[in-house]
């Protein structure tokens, strides 16, 4: 079940700089070692022993259709990985970290990488941003006695995957997103809407939320298509659009967007005459830029994720200069504080130990919101509850966040949506 507020109800509004989103990352599928939940489940994971070094694998997006989403993501592992070790590192020894490229579905990458993780004997695995990857993934991690966690991963199908309580996250399961950005079109006033979703189960899953809320709130899906985002052009489907003339469009989707969005104009849907809504799959701000000035001007899009701290965005920028957003690098540093604090609690390295106790240092101890003062009230022999740069990250027994913010943010006439969300709502998740 998902509480938050009722149609132009916010629960919580911030007024602070936001999660940006995007930036395009390369790379290859090669990695890079720097060294300095969930449903019941189906079978117990192997008790793989630890050999007293916390190695930390990321799956993350260098190339593929949310490379866009990788170098915050990265950063924010980063970030979390030098404090830990200038704090003395985890059981006393220095964090190993292991870059490795997710790709996409369209490619093998991501099976590739885990395997290299695994050789490199990984406790952890990061990732992927995307759900669809992660599916492909999560038997052979969770499977290796690995604990697998995501800092962005919102399909609900994980909230009841057979994972042997190895898999978490810190990003919220999509049916939050769908209420929030749902509540937003019905308060909006759009009578009718339509929606072009991506057909896998991160577009499918997060449309029927849409779908729901929508008509709960008295508004009417006029049109639906799940489409190929692999399709060569997009006039078809965006004809069936046009024949009923919708007030709202909810675009959900990846970089494939950017055609969907040339073909609404080609067809006379612009923005200016119909109401277009994003999600966090393509809320970019470099995907756009190229287009006419103005054409996505007024365009809404729903983001996982509270405001990001002005002094957090000054580290991670000093991790990497290059960064232009920051969205997801929350998520990420929290899933690495949360894994070596787990690690710290177990007083083991290895992945089934840290998953018995990372839902004990989310919540019900004392507060704490860095890695040096928690593990410090853990050598104490205190009891902690970390709360987060995402936010209080307390876990439930699905391994979701039990509380979790979604961001609404606004593009601008440079057909960016800037540093600034319009305003965040906050809801409590109960898996």
């Amino acid at each position: 079940m998902v509480r938050i507020a009722p149609v132009g109800r916010v629960l919580a509004v911030v007024a602070a700089t936001s999660l940006a989103l995007t930036a395009c990352g390369g790379g290859s599928d090669t990695a890079s070692q720097s060294t300095p939940s969930s449903a019941a489940p189906s079978s117990a994971a192997p008790a793989a022993e630890g050999d007293g070094t916390l190695t930390l694998g990321t799956l993350l997006p260098q190339t593929g259709s949310l490379a866009f989403l990788g170098p915050p993501e990265f950063a924010g592992v980063d970030l979390a990985v030098k404090e830990i070790n200038e704090a003395g590192g985890v059981l006393g020894k220095d964090v190993v970290k292991i870059h490795t490229d997710s790709g996409d579905t369209t490619t093998n990458i991501a099976s590739q990488s885990v395997d290299n993780l695994l050789a490199q004997k990984a406790d952890a695995i990061i990732g992927a941003a995307s759900s669809s990857v992660s599916e492909t993934v999560i038997d052979k991690i969770t499977g290796a006695g690995v604990i697998q966690f995501s800092p962005a991963n919102t399909s609900d199908t994980f909230t009841t995957i057979a994972d042997k309580g190895l898999y978490f996250r810190t990003s919220p399961p999509d049916k939050l997103q769908g209420r929030v950005l749902g509540d937003l079109i019905v308060a909006d006033g759009n009578a009718t809407v339509a929606i072009m979703a991506m057909q896998d189960s991160y577009g499918t899953g997060l449309a029927d939320q849409v779908v729901k809320t929508v008509q709960d709130g008295g508004a009417e899906v006029v049109e639906r298509v799940d489409y190929d985002p692999k399709a060569a052009d997009f006039a078809a489907d965006i004809a069936k659009i046009k024949a009923k003339n919708p007030a709202g469009i909810v675009l959900i989707g990846f970089e494939e967007t950017a055609k969907v969005i040339n073909e609404l104009v080609k067809q006379g849907l612009p923005a200016d005459k119909h109401k277009w809504y994003m999600v966090d799959g393509n809320t970019s701000n470099t995907n756009y830029v190229d287009m006419p000035k103005g054409t996505l001007k007024g365009v809404k899009g729903t983001i996982p994720g509270a405001a990001s701290p002005e002094d957090f965005q000054k580290k991670l920028l000093e991790v990497d200069g290059d960064l232009e957003d920051f969205s997801y690098a929350p998520e990420s540093y929290d899933a690495a504080n949360l894994i070596a604090l787990a690690a710290e609690a177990a007083k083991s390295d290895s992945g089934t130990a840290i998953a018995a106790k990372l839902a004990e240092v989310s919540k019900g101890g004392e507060k704490c919101d860095s890695f040096p003062t928690c593990v410090e009230l853990l050598k104490a022999g205190k009891d902690i509850d970390y709360d987060g740069v995402s936010g209080p990250v307390e876990f439930n027994d699905a391994g979701d966040p039990a509380v979790a913010t979604i961001g609404i943010y606004e593009y601008g006439d440079d057909n960016k949506y800037g540093t600034k969300a319009v305003e965040y709502r906050t809801g409590n998740i109960e898996g």
